[in-house]
């Protein structure tokens, strides 16, 4: 009887443990693994260790910005894909609603409420509103805010004003 007992109050921490761990990971911070290279240098900077092998970042993705889409222009967020709900990227925001992008290739481009114009830091592959447009609020999963492993990469990931591609312009609307 006594074995019975202790397997009871084990499942039930565990079921309890569960519940915390997922209320957390849903609602306030997560941990993933960043791949590609498309936020390089920021992300995934081509570490090798001796043996060859790439180690993707892990990343903090802190979700306190979703409650009312408090992003900046900078920050590095994950979003779900607009083209396939199941595909995460990791981007930086450039504009924000009401912003202006002008662009080599395009038109100017006037970011719609409720969008922003994300772009990636290695323009060479990076798949970003470039190509995508903007991307509604609405798709944003959380910002990325440290880097976790690997250990030599632990640290905040710094705010990128200065690093948003010199070929996308941005006019800011300032607000009156």
């Amino acid at each position: 009887m006594a074995a019975r007992g202790f397997l009871w109050s084990s499942a039930k921490k565990c079921f309890t443990a569960g519940l915390i761990g997922l209320t957390v990971s849903d609602r306030y911070a997560s941990f993933m693994a960043v791949r590609g290279s498309s936020m390089s240098p920021t992300l995934n900077p081509n570490n090798k260790n001796s043996s060859g092998f790439v180690f993707d970042d892990y990343v903090l993705v802190e979700k306190f910005c979703l409650a009312k889409y408090k992003f900046s222009r900078g920050d590095v967020v994950v979003f779900r894909s607009p083209s396939n709900y199941k595909e995460k990227n990791v981007k930086r925001i450039a504009a924000l609603p009401g912003d202006w992008v002008h662009l080599p290739s395009l038109d100017t481009v006037r970011i719609p409420e409720g969008h922003c114009w994300v772009v990636g830091d290695n323009a060479a592959c990076s798949m970003d509103s470039r190509s995508l447009g903007p991307i509604p609020l609405g798709l944003i999963c959380g910002r990325i805010t440290h880097v976790v492993w690997p250990p030599q990469r632990i640290g905040r990931v710094v705010d990128g004003k200065n690093s948003i591609l010199p070929e996308v312009e941005v006019d800011i609307l300032e607000e009156t």
